[in-house]
C-alpha cells in the first residue's frame, strides 16, 4: 500500500506542480506527518523533490523531472469507465482506484493534453442522484459488483412489495439510473430480471461460477426493459383541462410524458386554459399524480378516473373539515 501511495504522491506533484503538505494529505487521505515521511522516502530513492518555504511554498519536483512509472493495474483500468461519475465509483468500492488511474493517465499525457484533461475535469461534473431525494443505501453493492465481475453465483435475500424471497442469481450487470442502482441477473433457465440493489437484505457469494447467456448485451437488455416498463405503466390516457400555471407544472410533475402532452395541446381559451391528453399509469397511481397539479388542472376523462379523483378530494375535504 505504501508503494502505491508513494507513486500517487509522485504523480500528484508531476501533474499539479507545487502542492503543500496539507493538500497532499487531503488528496491521499493520510496525515500530514505521513506526507512528510513519504516525501523523505521519495528523496531517499533519488526523486528530486524540492521544498519551497514561505506563504506560497510547498513541495515540487525539480524542473524537467518526469516519472515513467505510469502503468495501470487491472482494477484501475477497469475503473476508468466511471471517470465522469466519482460518486458511483465510490459506491462500487473503486474510488481510490479511479483516482489513481486518473493520475496515471494525466502523467502519461503530453503537457498540452494533460492540461486539457484538467480543464475538462474542472468544468464538467456528473451528479447521478436526482434532486430532492436521498440516494438509496446500498450496503451490499460492492459485493454484488465483485460477483458481477467474477461471474460468481449470488445467494440473495431480497425484499419485494409482496414480501421477502430468497433467490439464486447469476449477476449479469449493474445499472445506475436516476441515482438508483439496479442489478440485472439471471434467475433460471433463460430468465433475466431486474432487482433494486437497495432491497437486498443479504447476499452471499458462492464459489460456483456461471456462464453468461450467449449474445446477452446489458445496454440492449436495459433499453428493451425500459421500453416494456414504460408501455406497461401508461395503461390509459387522461383528458385534462390545464390553467396557464398548470401548463408550467405538467412537465415538472410528469416529465417527458407531460412535455409530449403539451406539444399536442389544443388552443387556449379566453382564460388561457388548454385541453391536453396525457398517458397515465393505473388509476390508483394516476389519482396521486394528478392531485399534485392541485386546482391548476381538471380531469375531464375517462369518467372512472374523474370519479376516483372526485371521491379522493371529497374524502380529503371531509378529513380536514
Amino acid at each position: 500500500m505504501r508503494a502505491d501511495r508513494l507513486l500517487s504522491l509522485l504523480l500528484l506533484l508531476q501533474n499539479r506542480g507545487r502542492m503543500t503538505a496539507p493538500e497532499l494529505a487531503a488528496e491521499l487521505e493520510v496525515s500530514v506527518r505521513t506526507v512528510y515521511r513519504d516525501i523523505d522516502a521519495l528523496g531517499a530513492s533519488g526523486v528530486p523533490v524540492l521544498a519551497d518555504r514561505g506563504p506560497a511554498g510547498g513541495y515540487r519536483l525539480a524542473d524537467g523531472y518526469r516519472t515513467r512509472l505510469t502503468g495501470l493495474t487491472d482494477t484501475q483500468a477497469g475503473s476508468l469507465f466511471l471517470a465522469g461519475a466519482p460518486g458511483p465509483a465510490q459506491d462500487l468500492g473503486l474510488g481510490a482506484d479511479l483516482a489513481a488511474a486518473q493520475l496515471k493517465l494525466q502523467a502519461a499525457l503530453p503537457a498540452q493534453l494533460a492540461g486539457r484533461a484538467r480543464q475538462i475535469q474542472d468544468r464538467f461534473h456528473l451528479d447521478a442522484t436526482a434532486w430532492f431525494r436521498d440516494a438509496d443505501p446500498v450496503p451490499h453493492l460492492a459485493r454484488i459488483a465483485q460477483a458481477v465481475w467474477d461471474q460468481r453465483v449470488l445467494h440473495a435475500h431480497y425484499r419485494r412489495w409482496r414480501g421477502e424471497v430468497r433467490r439464486r442469481l447469476h449477476p449479469l450487470g449493474l445499472v445506475l439510473k436516476g441515482g438508483i442502482w439496479y442489478l440485472v441477473a439471471g434467475v433460471e433457465e433463460d430468465a433475466v430480471r431486474t432487482y433494486r440493489v437497495a432491497r437486498f437484505l443479504a447476499v452471499d457469494t458462492a464459489e460456483e461460477g456461471f456462464e453468461r447467456p450467449a449474445g446477452f448485451e446489458l445496454a440492449a437488455y436495459w433499453q428493451e426493459s425500459t421500453r416494456r416498463l414504460d408501455a406497461a405503466r401508461h395503461r390509459q390516457t387522461a383528458q385534462l383541462r390545464l390553467s396557464p400555471r398548470g401548463r408550467l407544472l405538467l412537465p415538472m410533475q410528469f416529465g417527458a410524458a407531460g412535455t409530449r402532452a403539451l406539444a399536442d395541446a389544443g388552443p387556449p381559451d379566453a382564460d388561457g386554459w388548454v385541453l391536453v391528453a396525457i398517458a397515465v399509469e393505473s388509476e390508483a397511481v394516476a389519482v396521486g399524480d394528478l392531485l399534485r397539479l392541485g386546482t391548476e388542472a381538471e380531469v375531464l376523462g375517462p369518467p372512472e378516473l374523474r370519479r376516483a379523483l372526485a371521491e379522493t378530494v371529497t374524502a380529503l375535504a371531509d378529513r380536514y373539515a
